[in-house]
């Protein structure tokens, strides 16, 4: 007769709750926190943020694709503006006549938030 195994227990992983705080958390604390939540160095931890820095960079810049997703939480993306001429228009404030300088043609960091960071607020 053949022997039935038993299937082996799965542990359920806990939710790593950070608990609230008054003030914007620092870089080294960020590094800390991490550090102590995944069992890695702070070391190995800085050489991560830097992986994913250069790993930002090479999709942003001129040559790339011009968009990079930080899984769950946003999207970074560069959105080409062209140059505007100089033109007339109207203070606002004060109604009167005035002349807009004109701009060159730029590049604009956007940051959008993801459905996961959304649900966070």
């Amino acid at each position: 007769m053949a022997v039935k195994k038993k299937a082996a227990k799965k542990t359920a992983k806990k939710k790593v709750v950070a608990k609230a705080v008054k003030k914007p958390t620092t870089k080294a604390e960020t590094f800390t926190y991490i550090a102590d939540k995944t069992g890695l160095t702070k070391k190995d931890v800085g050489a991560v943020f830097e992986t994913l820095n250069a790993l930002i960079k090479r999709d942003i810049r001129r040559t790339g694709p011009g968009v990079y997703t930080v899984p769950g939480l946003m999207k970074i993306k560069v959105v080409r503006k062209p140059a505007t001429k100089a033109r007339k228009g109207v203070n606002p404030f004060t109604g009167e006549a005035m002349t807009f300088k004109a701009k060159p043609a730029r590049n604009v960091v956007k940051v959008l938030p993801l459905k996961g960071l959304k649900d966070m607020v």
